[in-house]
C-alpha cells in the first residue's frame, strides 16, 4: 500500500485541495465518538494504541488515491479525488458500520465513529467552503445520534423582503448567479468576514 501524506490543520488541507484545481472531490471529517470517555476508562496509552489500530483500518478502507490524515486527537480527515457525494457517503457509511461490527474488543460500548462529507462542485467551490461544509455535516451526524455518516445539505435560507431592501436582494441574486453560488453561501461568507474584522 502506498504511504499516505499526513494532513495536519487546515492549511495543508487547503493546499492539498488547491493542487486538485477544480476537479470533483469529496472531503470527509471522521470523529471518534466519546473519545474523552475512552481515555478516562482505559488510560491515555491504551487509548492511543486503539487509535493507531483505527488509523491502520482507515488506511486500508479508502481508494489508493485518497489523502488521509489526523486533524486532532480523535479526528481524521480524508480527501477523495474524483469521488461523487453519493460514492463518498457510501464509503463513509460502510466505514462507520464496519467499525461498529468489527472494532477491537477493547473499545468500550458506546464509542463509535461519526463522519461528515462535503463535495465539490455539489456543495462548494472553494477549499475553505468545502472544509466548512464537511465540518457542518459532521456536527449534524453528532446531533442526529452519532455513529453515522452525514452528507452536507445546504441550509435553505429564506430571505424576507421586509428585512432587506428589494434592491439588495436583486443584487445578491444577480451576484450569486454570476458566481455560480447560492445566496446563502454569499451571505455566510460576508458575515464571516465581518465577524473576523
Amino acid at each position: 500500500m502506498a504511504a499516505r501524506p499526513s494532513l495536519l490543520g487546515l492549511t495543508p488541507w487547503t493546499a492539498a485541495l488547491e493542487v486538485l484545481g477544480n476537479a470533483p472531490v469529496s472531503v470527509a471529517r471522521i470523529n471518534v465518538d466519546a473519545f474523552g470517555r475512552l481515555s478516562e476508562q482505559l488510560g491515555r496509552s491504551a487509548a492511543e494504541s486503539l487509535l493507531r489500530g483505527l488509523e491502520r483500518d482507515l488506511s486500508t478502507h479508502f481508494p489508493s488515491d485518497a489523502l488521509l490524515g489526523q486533524l486532532g486527537p480523535d479526528e481524521y480527515g480524508v480527501i477523495l479525488p474524483e469521488t461523487s457525494p453519493e460514492t463518498a457517503l457510501r464509503l463513509l457509511d460502510d466505514l462507520v458500520r464496519h467499525f461498529a461490527r468489527h472494532r477491537d474488543p477493547r473499545w468500550p460500548p458506546g464509542v463509535g465513529l461519526s463522519a461528515g462529507i462535503a463535495s465539490r462542485p455539489a456543495h462548494a467551490g472553494s477549499a475553505a467552503d468545502l472544509l466548512l461544509h464537511a465540518d457542518e455535516a459532521l456536527l449534524r451526524a453528532k446531533r442526529e445520534g452519532r455513529g453515522r455518516a452525514c452528507l452536507y445539505t445546504p441550509a435553505k435560507m429564506v430571505l424576507k423582503a421586509n428585512y432587506y431592501p428589494r434592491s439588495q436582494l436583486d443584487r445578491l441574486k444577480k451576484r450569486a448567479r454570476a458566481e455560480g453560488r447560492s445566496e446563502a453561501e454569499l451571505l455566510r461568507e460576508a458575515l464571516d468576514r465581518y465577524l473576523q474584522s
